[in-house]
């Protein structure tokens, strides 16, 4: 036992530190990865006949890998390159969600406002029933409107004007479901999101999401009309078709835009993709985005459940259930792992395309496509789960809470023997009647008589700023020391358990 306490007071010399990989290293083993990454693109891009594509990879912060493969232009042989500007279709929608919170910050609109208080023609618009609760903002965000989904439809509405929108809704709008109920992609929803930040900011939403988004990221190459690209810089759309290319004819920007109007580069892209990232984890350093970091992580939110796939697997064919949902512009998954992506996918008539981050990784991932509905949701899955492996990368440790380690110094302090536990004040006050002193003295004595001797303590591994387990190293065994504390100030430990663990 005095082996014991001197370990435990001695534990900043005997602690097993868990060292975290430099940003710098994490970087260098990703680019270390790109030969691997090139070719399962360039595989893809042979399989499924696809003409040319852009791909980028982000890594704390910072577009770390661009580049292009194959032609934007058949007929002229024109390289693609990562600042070639495609087409990025419903990868769009995020960046209005964004402007509808950007909105929302200047006390503009409440996401639970009605959205007739916005668009005034909606208040007169027949319900599907007569309990039928009001579409609201939010309800458009997560489409929960109970609009149908519409993609074929909505891929030829792009040109669209406002008064065709406004005329559609006079007429009055088909429900498949009552509003608030479940989940349907819209686009018809997000088209309703730009005319509501134009009526609400007085200007087009193109220009506002301009002012807005684009231009404090510094995406000065990103557009709406493809007639403002550079002709050498603009990828052409193309299907295969009867054994042979075809080019798709490119719409022009209008009302509809806000659900998949976007030109883009992986230069432009990689900035917004790092601003998504730089919201993890939370911290109290300056805010710097056009929208606060809480609003993004807001976004990246699981709002709306979309889905499960009990049979996903991935790549390398181990099986691997996937849960999905919807948060603001944007597609939420969490694996059986617990891996979560956020991100979107596009397409339309000549074009594909995939953007996916993960945020405990501090890493994203983005291809560009100019082949008509190019599924590059699929590869780019393949691509993250491939570097995180070749590249060992490991989530981003989180911050320790002053409270979480002092609890934890405090708890060392008292084991194995429990003495004047009850005096000690670090215990919450249902701690003792939860399970008396006794009866988790004699629990823990027998784990101790099964884990030999304690070495070292490990250092804590926290889950969140009240919650954590930390390793006691054994002769024999290890012991892990899993502990919760309470909602009051200063939080105390309110739950305790001792597992033997290899």
């Amino acid at each position: 036992m005095t082996k014991f306490i001197t370990l435990c007071i001695l534990t900043g010399l005997f602690s097993l530190k868990t060292l975290a990989q430099s940003s710098e290293e994490r970087i260098s083993k990703v680019k270390s990865a790109i030969p691997v990454i090139e070719k399962l693109y360039q595989d893809y891009a042979e399989k499924n006949r696809i003409p040319g594509y852009a791909i980028g990879i982000v890594v704390d912060g910072k577009l770390v890998y661009g580049k292009g493969e194959g032609y934007t232009e058949i007929d002229k042989s024109t390289k693609a390159t990562e600042k070639s500007l495609f087409r990025i279709a419903s990868m769009s929608k995020s960046v209005t969600a964004m402007g509808i919170l950007a909105l929302r910050n200047e006390g503009k609109l409440k996401l639970d406002d009605p959205a007739w208080m916005f668009i005034p023609e909606l208040k007169a618009m027949p319900s599907l029933t007569s309990d039928s609760p009001p579409i609201t903002v939010r309800h458009l965000l997560t489409h929960m409107a109970g609009f149908p989904e519409d993609n074929p439809w909505g891929d030829r509405q792009l040109d669209t004007q406002d008064s065709d929108l406004i005329a559609l809704i006079k007429k009055g709008i088909s429900f498949s479901n009552t509003p608030g109920i479940g989940y349907e992609y819209s686009n018809l929803g997000f088209a309703l999101l730009g005319r509501i930040i134009t009526n609400v900011s007085g200007k087009p939403y193109q220009q506002y999401i301009n002012e807005k988004i684009f231009r404090p990221l510094g995406m000065t190459h990103t557009i709406w009309e493809y007639t403002e690209a550079p002709k050498d810089l603009l990828a052409h759309g193309y299907r295969f078709e009867d054994g042979t290319w075809k080019e798709e004819e490119l719409e022009h920007d209008g009302t509809y835009g806000a659900m998949g109007g976007l030109i883009t580069s992986i230069d432009d892209w990689g900035k917004y993709m790092a601003f998504h990232l730089s919201a993890w984890p939370a911290s109290s350093k300056p805010e710097t985005g056009p929208v606060l970091r809480s609003d993004v992580r807001e976004m990246q939110q699981p709002w709306n459940f979309s889905g499960l796939n009990s049979n996903f697997k991935y790549a390398d064919g181990r099986l691997c259930p996937v849960v999905s949902a919807y948060g603001y512009g944007l597609r939420w998954t969490r694996d059986c792992d617990g891996l979560v992506t956020v991100g979107h996918s596009g397409g339309l008539p000549g074009f594909g395309s995939n953007w996916q981050i993960l945020p405990e990784y501090g890493i994203g991932i983005v291809s560009n496509a100019n082949r008509t509905y190019a599924g590059m949701s699929g590869i780019n899955t393949t691509v993250l789960d491939t570097l995180i492996t070749l590249a060992q990368l490991k989530p981003i440790p989180r911050t320790v809470s002053r409270i979480l380690t002092q609890r934890k110094d405090e708890l060392v302090k008292l084991l194995p023997a429990w003495t004047n536990a009850e005096k000690s004040g670090i215990f919450a006050e249902n701690f003792f009647p939860d399970k008396s002193v006794r009866h988790r003295k004699a629990e823990l004595d027998a784990i101790y008589e099964k884990a030999g001797e304690i070495l070292s303590i490990g250092e804590i591994i926290p889950e969140n700023q009240l919650r954590g387990s930390f390793i006691m190293r054994g002769r024999v065994s290890n012991v892990k020391v899993f502990f919760t504390l309470s909602p009051e100030n200063p939080a105390l430990i309110q739950l305790l358990d001792f597992y033997l663990v290899k």
